[in-house]
């Protein structure tokens, strides 16, 4: 075991002396350059930085390939390049050998694993980061699945996430102040620890499921608590179609989709007061009826009262146009750096414009909006250029970053299934 974490951690401080080097050397060279080639050069920097932290967590399975999924799903805090390897570490992991699978099982559950399933799959359905996902059948003849941890994957946790944080801030890509750092690097290292724990998992299952008992058409596997532990999870085996399939249904059917994949979103934020986080759509399946199964509870957020309130509040500023009361709730977020740069009222008009278009209100939109065919996006992306000079007002929030995350994850869920919706009648329901 101290051989494969001295490995890993040799691994990682040779990837990060190397990104020092590079950052070093990228500072030297353009010194005495104009502004523009200086950004240009940023830019190359960044974007081979992204590609070696990928390729090198890439290959290093358990804690420290979470942690840069995890970093890639905070695309806010990283540049663009950056964030665009990292998110390369969301595809499917190689699976690892069925004998320490098996082992692992029987360790855990301490059980030989043919007493505790009558048929178990010794191909994963499902590999990822710190773990894979098993079909079997339980004594009982109940169909379940069985997430299994990889092994020692907690034990390198605390050590990747300081290296990976380490390479980062050398290379420049941390643009922001230590006790922001600290507050979002506190928020990763939190969503690694509740995903590595199971029971915790279990436990958002069974809160999650309750919450959603009576929503006709959204289902949430049940945990099976003989079964499961801190690195074993059993669950009723729900199955569905990809999104990709979805996405040739019925635009009828794609709106009942629609509408429950909202209401998964914005009821847990408005009623429960948490939320589920990781809207992959590999974490959610689909019915032929237009049901929605969801899976993967163990990246979740609450939040405070005061803390929805305020997420209401800034919707309904925003939707009123409001731009005086939305700055001041942007303060308060924690997004709108406090100073006295005077931000033209134009500026957050020209945003909302953009913004509240799929959500069909008026005066952005009016009607189903076709997200097959959004260029939302394309949109943002053009304002962003023409809005640079007002980005260094603005800085990542702990507050709002597992948000942003959920809504441009449903987001792009929705353009995928390429459904054309009204959705301000559910905007009205919770705002």
């Amino acid at each position: 075991m101290a051989k494969t974490s001295g490995k890993r951690f040799m691994r990682l401080a040779g990837m990060t002396a190397s990104i020092a080097g590079k950052a070093a050397k990228n500072s030297l060279r353009h010194l005495s350059s104009d502004e523009e080639k200086r950004i240009q050069a940023r830019s190359e920097l960044m974007q081979d930085v992204g590609i070696q932290i990928a390729e090198t967590l890439g290959e290093m399975k358990g804690a420290v390939m979470k942690v840069g999924q995890i970093a890639s799903q905070y695309k806010d805090v990283f540049p663009p390049e950056v964030a665009a390897a990292l998110e390369k570490l969301q595809k499917d992991a190689p699976p690892m050998p069925f004998g320490q699978i098996k082992a692992q099982i029987e360790r855990e559950l301490d059980a030989p694993l043919e007493t505790l399933f009558i048929d178990f799959d010794k191909t994963p359905f499902a590999a990822a980061s710190i773990g894979q996902v098993h079909k079997a059948t339980l004594p009982s003849g109940q169909k379940v699945v069985v997430k299994v941890q990889y092994p020692d994957v907690d034990d390198n946790c605390e050590s990747d996430l300081k290296q990976v944080r380490m390479a980062l801030k050398i290379a420049g890509v941390l643009n922001m102040n230590r006790k922001l750092q600290e507050q979002l690097f506190d928020e990763i290292r939190q969503s690694l620890h509740d995903e590595l724990d199971y029971t915790k998992e279990a436990h958002n299952l069974r809160v999650f499921g309750a919450f959603h008992a009576d929503d006709a058409g959204l289902i949430i596997p049940k945990v099976i608590s003989s079964h499961s532990c801190r690195r074993i999870l059993t669950l009723t085996e729900e199955m569905g179609e990809t999104l990709t399939t979805a996405a040739t249904w019925d635009n009828d059917i794609k709106q009942k989709i629609a509408e429950r994949l909202f209401h998964f979103s914005a009821g847990q934020l408005f009623g429960l007061y948490r939320m589920h986080c990781d809207p992959h759509p590999g974490n959610f399946a689909f019915r032929p009826d237009g049901s929605v199964i969801a899976y993967d509870f163990g990246s979740i957020r609450s939040y405070s009262d005061a803390e929805v309130q305020l997420f209401r509040r800034f919707a309904r500023h925003a939707i009123k146009g409001d731009v005086t009361a939305l700055e001041q709730d942007l303060v308060t977020l924690g997004v709108r750096r406090e100073d006295d740069t005077n931000i033209p009222g134009a500026f957050y008009t020209t945003w909302l414009s953009i913004g509240l278009k799929p959500l069909s209100i008026e005066p952005y939109h009016n009607g189903a909006f076709d997200f097959a065919h959004s260029q939302i996006h394309h949109e943002a992306i053009a304002q962003m250029r023409s809005s640079l000079k007002y980005f260094n007002q603005f800085q990542p929030s702990a507050v709002t970053m597992m948000l942003d995350r959920t809504v441009s994850g449903q987001y792009w869920n929705l353009v995928n299934l390429g459904v054309s919706i009204d959705l301000s009648p559910l905007v009205a329901r919770y705002i």
